[in-house]
């Protein structure tokens, strides 16, 4: 049976690890899988078909707790404990519950004495909590009138003044582990197509003193088609991982492909996860050639190992009443607006299967590849997108990119 600390309106955990309001969901999976012998039986629920209309929940069944995460930035919004019997919770280092000790009304109130209006749930209480808010409530929750002896069947943990209108806070400084975090990237145009990215970073960096003055640094940086492996790296550091492409499955659909000779060398990705972007690099010039912005929507193969890309691309609309407009593509835009703004394509899409091995099959199912203005659309099977993939021509000249660093 886990033995946790509550700690209102923030978190809860103990000296190993700790759920913490605003977490990002791939922190959280992976303290579950690093726990594994000890937090069992955990289920992923989200909507299949409208994976925006529900919120994320990873369902701890073995011991009672469900984390909810923000369908859209993918952030812990609340934590429930629905079922008290199966864990310990303690607060300021005294239990309120556990075995020997029974989640009373009085003991709650023994515990956390006025404690925030909306966070514990009555069964079968005919008072809302909204109405919990009324200035009686400093007397603590004994004022309010409940059978003596009764017990808390919920509890739940999130910021604000009420349950029904609470959201994900900001990312805190203890989940950002040294990495760099974007809060959104824009895709920059040219004449012709994509040009690069514009990327708005978010980073904990550390004042003199303590760790307590640390803050929270914005900043910007770009990178181009043409960029070579050390611009990008003096833009946004090294990359989490670096991928050599061994193959490439798409020369099939080359006009030549029995002409095409091996490679002696390899093309290469920076994979940047919790940017939720990949740069392809040029195996023999080094420059970038290619750029994956990833949304990170449960259903799709590769779910949970970016971080959700929050990206706007401006589309060329092909519309003869629109001339000259354009339109912005996000994350959360569905491909049937996209092809009416931009015109059906007009070759048939590639159907896209991935497996681990060639003997497993995708559980999620194939996906299919569109080729618009420069850009490919890998579309899942509910519509939405599940990465863009945009390449181009390379940046002429690299004189430019001295009036971009720090």
């Amino acid at each position: 049976m886990l033995d946790l600390e509550v700690v209102p309106e923030r978190s809860l955990g103990n000296e190993q690890w700790e759920f913490t309001l605003g977490m990002p969901l791939a922190q959280a999976v992976a303290i579950l899988q690093k726990h594994c012998r000890i937090i069992k039986n955990v289920q992923v629920l989200y909507s299949e078909q409208s994976p925006l209309s529900h919120d994320l929940i990873l369902n701890l069944t073995q011991d009672g707790i469900k984390l909810m995460f923000d369908a859209f930035n993918q952030r812990l919004k609340v934590i429930e404990v629905y079922d008290l019997s199966k864990v310990k919770l303690k607060y300021c280092g005294v239990h309120f519950n556990s075995q020997a000790i029974a989640p009373t009304i009085e003991q709650i109130d023994q515990s956390f004495g006025a404690t925030h209006p909306g966070a514990i749930n009555l069964p079968g209480s005919a008072i809302p909590p909204t109405s919990w808010s009324q200035p009686n409530f400093a007397h603590g929750l004994a004022s309010l009138q409940i059978p003596h002896g009764a017990t808390v069947k919920r509890m739940y943990i999130y910021s604000g003044n009420s349950l029904q209108d609470t959201k994900a806070p900001m990312m805190p400084l203890s989940c950002f582990l040294g990495n760099v975090y974007a809060e959104s990237v824009d895709v920059l145009r040219d004449g012709t197509g994509p040009a690069g990215l514009r990327l708005r970073l978010l980073a904990a960096g550390c004042g003199p003193g303590l760790l307590a003055d640390a803050k929270m640094r914005v900043f910007e940086r770009s990178v181009y088609f043409g960029d070579s492996c050390q611009d990008v790296l003096s833009m946004l550091g090294s990359p989490h991982k670096v991928f050599y492409k061994s193959e490439d499955k798409m020369k099939i659909h080359s006009p030549s492909p029995h002409k095409q000779v091996p490679s002696k060398c390899n093309d290469y990705f920076f994979n940047y996860f919790t940017l939720g972007v990949d740069i392809l690099f040029d195996a023999n010039t080094h420059k970038v050639k290619k750029f994956v912005l990833h949304t990170n929507y449960p259903g799709h193969y590769n779910f949970n190992i970016y971080h959700r890309c929050e990206f706007k691309i401006p589309l060329a609309i092909k519309k003869e009443s629109a001339d000259g407009q354009t339109e912005t593509c996000t994350t959360y835009s569905k491909w049937d607006n996209i092809q009416e703004l931009l015109g059906h394509p007009v070759e048939k899409p590639v159907v896209l299967h991935r497996s681990s091995s060639p003997n497993n099959t995708n559980p999620f199912g194939s996906t299919f590849c569109f080729g618009l203005q420069r850009m490919i659309f890998e579309v899942m099977q509910n519509n939405h997108i599940a990465s863009v993939t945009l390449y181009g021509p390379p940046r002429p000249g690299s004189h430019l990119r001295t009036a971009e660093l720090p």
